[in-house]
């Protein structure tokens, strides 16, 4: 079988192509490398620099027949989204129906979401379930709730079975940008994080454990939203204390006040998942983060 993976070259999808590959699949792996590092791409792929809303994918379509879509390929900054709601729009809305439309047109199997637990905002109950009340505070988390609707509509519509997977928040090996990775990188550099507050908290899912769960909801004949999470609600400044530990080093972090933008409690339930797809994550945030800082001290000072 053949899994067309878009995004291929950024954090979760060079892990996603290794579980791929892993389990004896053939990749089709497609990124512009606006973000992404090809040399993070296996060289048992097959790798296309290309952008999704390009009119080139078609050719990608219909030269290698993917039997399956996993679309992880985004504009995944909530910053940015505020500053370039257009940019982020044509990336992860009119990027998505592009990749959905070859996808049906080319007779795909079954497509995969990736989603965001942004699509929630500030939670009026926790944790939250797949039905809980969708409350964006971000041009990004917009965008992902657009995505999901034409993934819907393609269903309903055209048969294009589907899984939509929301993710809450992913950390691992050669992340760049995020809570955990900028810790680390300020915390190399002798400089002290920025944490905000730190009393703010999420819901923190080792990527391991979230490329298993594509894989996962690849192959099952269910379809729908699932929530892919640790189900555990912690800290920042719980996270911070972690780290400080792993590295021994004792730095006091700058404290400043949330962004309007920035969620204050998050924390997902994975039941569905567990129930239906069978899916459990394996990576306690300790131990994913001692994964995280041993191949971090490989190509940083720490």
């Amino acid at each position: 079988m053949k899994v067309l993976v878009t995004g291929a070259a950024g954090f979760i999808g060079s892990h996603m192509i290794q579980e791929l590959l892993d389990h004896q699949y053939s990749v089709v792996a497609l990124d512009n490398l606006s973000n992404g590092k090809k040399n993070r791409v296996s060289q048992d792929a097959t790798f296309y620099e290309v952008d999704i809303t390009s009119e080139e994918i078609e050719y990608i379509f219909q030269h290698e027949q993917p039997d399956f879509v996993i679309h992880l390929a985004a504009q995944s900054s909530v910053l940015k989204s505020m500053e370039k709601p257009i940019e982020d729009c044509q990336a992860n809305v009119l990027g998505t129906l592009n990749i959905l439309r070859f996808s049906n047109k080319y007779n795909v199997k079954k497509f995969i979401l990736a989603s965001s637990a942004a699509v929630y905002g500030n939670p009026a109950s926790l944790p939250v379930k797949e039905n809980s009340k969708l409350a964006p505070l971000s041009f990004y988390a917009l965008s992902k709730i657009s995505a999901e609707n034409y993934v819907h509509l393609y269903e309903k519509m055209f048969g294009l079975q589907s899984c939509i997977l929301r993710f809450s928040n992913v950390f691992g090996p050669n992340q760049e940008s995020g809570v955990i990775a900028n810790i680390l990188s300020r915390i190399s550099k002798s400089e002290a994080p920025i944490i905000n507050n730190g009393s703010q908290t999420r819901d923190f899912v080792y990527v391991k454990d979230v490329a298993a769960a594509c894989l996962t909801a690849l192959v099952s004949h269910e379809t729908g939203i699932f929530q892919i999470s640790s189900g555990t609600e912690r800290t920042i400044n719980e996270v911070f204390s972690l780290i400080s530990h792993f590295t021994n080093m004792e730095i006091e972090p700058l404290l400043k006040e949330l962004d309007a933008a920035e969620i204050k409690r998050s924390v997902l339930s994975n039941e569905k998942a567990r129930k239906i797809l069978q899916w459990e994550p394996h990576y306690s945030l300790e131990e994913g983060l001692e994964e995280v800082i041993q191949s971090y001290s490989k190509v940083k000072h720490l």
